[in-house]
């Protein structure tokens, strides 16, 4: 390493080549972050907005990866950040650094192998497209203009890369042309081996200095055993703090009658007639139980219920067997027809047994959750996940390599404790230390539930750190909380509501972006103020997301309500956005399967089940979404959270030591009068 420049003087050079300027923060989390990879050390880094920590972290993992000549992995959760990455962060650094450095570094970007068009798969599209939806016309249709359209876009796409399709396709038309790993029969196989998209991403981020991934990926690529991504020994996460989530979906497994009746018409080109069928016959089976089983999670399985999920695993398993090993050579056809067969019944058998396992007397704690999931527009599904990663992440992902974690919202009541935690990491070795010296107890720290004050065998070393933001909150931000309104109820939002977001808005002269808890608030909002305000008034679903994001920022007189993807994705510094109005406190839906579970699971080993789990959700929703307030040094503006409970409830301080240290009142003239100074539009409060 000593050959090479150090960190602060490429970070340097980074900054002034990208025509910025140095900032503390940034720094600090540069040095910090080569520190950990230097002493093989997980860190833990909060940065907030404005703080450019995509390059503090970027500089030294190009550094490590040239003076070991290793690959760094780079993780993110959202399309926006890996794009943001690839097209733009990178290149310029690499450029910016090229000549300090031996050679400039390379890089390339890597998604699950769902992700590429597989032209074998295309192939088929047209029957399976028939397949799909024999029973609804005008779906087929439009799902067969798709498939013809990605047809067209096969012949002109050098990348095969579902994000660079605009404007994109449905799931349902994407599954037609593409395969997750366990359907994919082998680039020696496939007729189409030597033109295969998903190979040629492989290839190109073999040896690169910095290879960009997702959650997702990172996820799968553990599960699976580390095979699919390039080797290296250092990880830099993005977005930490969806991390849990993103690993939670992935090893979530799901039955529906479709899935089951799918895995069926697989394998009835490969077996004897008789053998399909019976699986066949146990897809209408489960949806007949489906219609008796209660909604939501499932404590305890009747035995008709757990009688069709046993009829599904005996009859995939069997289907399996008829199928019998592989032959040996084959033709590229009955290579594909096999594999897609035998992952479509593995995926239905490996969920039939877990969800039946969940239920077994002998395990005493359970680590599955299994809940019914009936909507409108879709039939009923039953999935089963596990109630905690953390013992996945602690052995996968720290087990032999080096992690850094960063986010603007780390910390959680102040602490990075309850993240940690659902990391599978223990006592940070700053609090190991503090514990020592005021010689704690020992205490073991053996599963998810319970970290004792010293560290346990095999649990991962790790140190936190704040380098805070450039931002000066109590002078640029005010968070109002509207005490005087009643609390919210379940039954929509209640005229008083209305009423104050109207107020708030005309003080503002539009430039509000409303975060709700639910779609059906969001729209709600938005045909009552339509109505009263003559302020454009966009709303999730109206347009792609993008779209709306971009007709928010061009025109300051409107106003962006929607749920959700808006309350971390989107980025609208300058005059648009002024006021960003928050209806509830997000906690999670009483009735939420895995949130419920997990409640349970902390109180019956004697923590506070809401604050572990509903109120570090809520925390990190409400610390995600006024974080859209302020994206530059220039921004002022106010938040207005609607819910009076974080003024009132015991809990609220806990969620108020979440949030940037804002300028607070309870006042609504206040807030009403500096929304006026910051429009231009001064004028004395009513009497």
């Amino acid at each position: 390493m000593a050959d090479l420049p150090d960190v602060p003087t490429l970070l340097d050079a980074a900054v002034r080549s990208l025509g910025g300027t140095r900032r503390e923060g940034q720094t600090e989390m540069a040095g910090a972050v080569a520190d950990a990879v230097d002493r093989r050390e997980h860190l833990v880094v909060q940065a907030g907005t404005g703080t450019g920590k995509s390059l503090a972290y970027l500089v030294p993992a190009v550094r490590h990866a040239l003076a070991r000549e290793t690959t760094v992995v780079v993780s993110t959760a959202t399309i926006a950040l890996q794009n943001q990455l690839i097209n733009r962060d990178l290149p310029r650094l690499a450029a910016a650094l090229a000549p300090l450095l031996p050679r400039e570094p390379t890089f390339a970007v890597l998604k699950g192998r769902r992700n590429y068009l597989c032209r074998n798969r295309l192939q088929t599209a047209d029957d399976e497209a028939e397949d799909s939806e024999l029973f609804d016309p005008r779906q087929l249709s439009s799902l067969g203009r798709q498939v013809a359209r990605l047809h067209e876009w096969s012949e002109e796409t050098g990348s095969g890369d579902r994000d660079e399709l605009v404007p994109g396709v449905s799931d349902l038309a994407w599954r037609q042309v593409s395969v997750g790993a366990n359907e994919c029969v082998g680039a020696r196989v496939c007729a189409f081996g030597q033109e295969c998209f998903a190979e040629f991403a492989r290839e190109a981020a073999q040896g690169v200095d910095i290879v960009v991934t997702n959650h997702a990926m990172l996820a799968i690529d553990m599960s699976q055993g580390n095979h699919l991504l390039p080797e290296h020994d250092t990880i830099m996460i993005d977005e930490a703090h969806e991390l849990v989530d993103r690993a939670t979906s992935v090893a979530t497994g799901t039955l529906t009658e479709r899935s089951v009746g799918t895995a069926a018409k697989r394998a009835a080109r490969l077996v004897e007639p008789g053998i399909s069928e019976r699986l066949t016959e146990c897809a209408d089976g489960l949806a007949l139980m489906f219609t008796d089983a209660p909604d939501g999670r499932l404590d305890h399985i009747d035995d008709g219920l757990a009688g069709a999920v046993a009829a599904v695993r005996d009859a995939a398993s069997a289907c399996v067997t008829a199928i019998g090993p592989s032959p040996g050579e084959q033709d590229p056809d009955s290579a594909t027809d096999r594999k897609l067969a035998l992952a479509a019944l593995g995926e239905v058998h490996d969920t039939a047994v877990r969800v039946l396992e969940s239920f077994e007397p002998a395990l005493r704690d359970r680590t599955d959750i299994v809940w019914l999931t009936r909507a409108p527009s879709r039939p009923p599904s039953l999935s089963v996940a596990p109630l905690a990663v953390g013992g996945l992440l602690r052995e996968k992902l720290f087990g032999d390599r080096t992690v850094v974690l960063t986010s603007a919202t780390l910390t959680l009541g102040g602490s990075f404790s309850a993240l940690a935690h659902q990391w599978g990491l223990g006592r940070e070795v700053a609090e190991e230390a503090e514990a020592a010296r005021r010689q704690e107890p020992s205490a073991d720290a053996g599963d998810d539930n319970d970290d004792g004050p010293h560290r346990a065998a095999g649990e991962p070393r790790w140190r936190a750190l704040d380098v805070g933001s450039p931002f000066e909150h109590a002078r640029s931000g005010i968070l109002y909380v509207a005490k005087h309104l009643p609390p919210p109820g379940r039954d929509g939002l209640a005229d008083a509501y209305l009423d104050e977001i109207a107020e708030l808005i005309e003080a503002a002269d539009g430039r509000t972006l409303g975060l709700f808890s639910s779609m059906r608030a969001a729209q709600q909002a938005t045909d009552a103020l339509r109505e009263r305000l003559d302020h454009p008034i966009l709303c999730q679903g109206d347009d792609s997301t993008g779209q709306l994001v971009s007709r928010f920022a061009d025109d300051e007189r409107a106003c962006l309500f929607g749920t959700l993807s808006l309350w971390q994705g989107v980025d609208v510094p300058g005059p648009s956005l002024s006021l960003v109005v928050v209806d509830r406190i997000p906690f999670p839906r009483p009735d939420d399967p895995l949130a419920s579970a997990r409640q349970r699971a902390v109180g019956a080993h004697g923590g506070n089940g809401f604050l572990a789990v509903a109120a570090t959700h809520a925390a990190l929703l409400l610390a995600q979404g006024t974080g859209r307030l302020l994206r530059s040094t220039d921004d002022r503006g106010v938040i207005a959270v609607l819910d009076p409970r974080l003024a009132t409830a015991r809990y609220g301080g806990f969620l108020r030591a979440s949030l940037p240290p804002y300028w607070g009142t309870t006042d609504p003239s206040v807030a009403r009068s500096a929304l006026r100074r910051l429009s231009g539009r001064v004028t004395p409060e009513p009497a």
